[in-house]
C-alpha cells in the first residue's frame, strides 16, 4: 500500500477554506479522503469550521506530550494538528489540513511530501464575507484587505479561487487530490 498524500490548505480569512473544507469533507469520503480537524484554543461554538476546542491547559498538556504533529499561534489562539495524522497517511489515506501560511515551513519539514493549496479569492469576496461574519470591524477588513498583496503564492502551490460556488471550489480540490493519486499511479 502506497503512503498517502498530505494536502495542506491556507489562505486568508475570508477567502472560504472552512467552507471548501466542510465541502470536502462532506463529498470526498467515497474518494477516500479524510479532513483531519484542528484542535484550537478557542470555544466549539466560535469561528465557522467544525475543530476541537481545547483550554489553553490542555492544548499545552498535549503539546507537552508530543501528541501534535504541528503547532502553531495565530490572532492570539494555540492551533494543532494531532499526530493521527501520520497514521492516516502511513495506511495511504489523503488527508487535508487546514494549515497556515506561517506554518508552512515547518509543515514542510515535518511531512516532505506535502502538496501546498492556497485558496484565494477576490478582494471584493473576501471583504463581503468578512463583513457578514462579523467579528471585524470596517477598518480590520480594509486592514486585512491591504495585506493582500503582501502573501505571495507559496512555490509549488495548487492555487483555487473561491469566488464562484462553493461545488465548483470543492470539485477543484478534489480533481487536484484525485491527479495526484494517478500521477503516483502512473510513476
Amino acid at each position: 500500500m502506497s503512503e498517502g498524500c498530505l494536502y495542506y490548505v491556507m489562505g486568508p480569512s475570508g477567502v472560504g477554506k472552512d467552507s471548501v473544507l466542510a465541502w470536502v469533507r462532506e463529498h470526498g469520503v467515497a474518494h477516500g479522503v479524510l479532513c483531519a480537524h484542528r484542535y484550537i484554543t478557542r470555544p466549539a461554538h466560535a469561528g465557522g469550521e467544525n475543530h476541537v476546542a481545547l483550554s489553553e491547559e490542555e492544548f499545552r498538556s498535549r503539546e507537552q506530550r508530543g501528541l501534535f504533529a504541528l503547532t502553531w499561534e495565530a490572532h492570539g489562539l494555540h492551533y494543532g494538528i494531532g499526530n493521527e495524522v501520520a497514521h492516516w497517511l502511513a495506511r495511504g489515506a489523503d488527508v487535508l489540513v487546514n494549515g497556515s501560511r506561517g506554518a508552512l515551513a515547518m509543515a514542510c519539514e515535518r511531512f516532505p511530501a506535502l502538496r501546498p493549496v492556497l485558496i484565494t479569492a477576490s478582494p471584493q469576496a473576501i471583504a463581503s464575507r468578512l463583513a457578514a461574519r462579523g467579528r471585524e470591524s470596517e477598518d480590520e477588513i480594509a486592514a486585512r484587505i491591504a495585506r493582500l498583496s503582501a502573501y505571495p503564492v507559496p512555490p509549488g502551490s495548487v492555487v483555487i479561487r473561491n469566488d464562484g460556488s462553493l461545488a465548483s471550489a470543492g470539485a477543484h480540490l478534489l480533481q487536484t487530490i484525485r491527479s495526484g493519486r494517478h500521477n503516483l499511479a502512473n510513476t
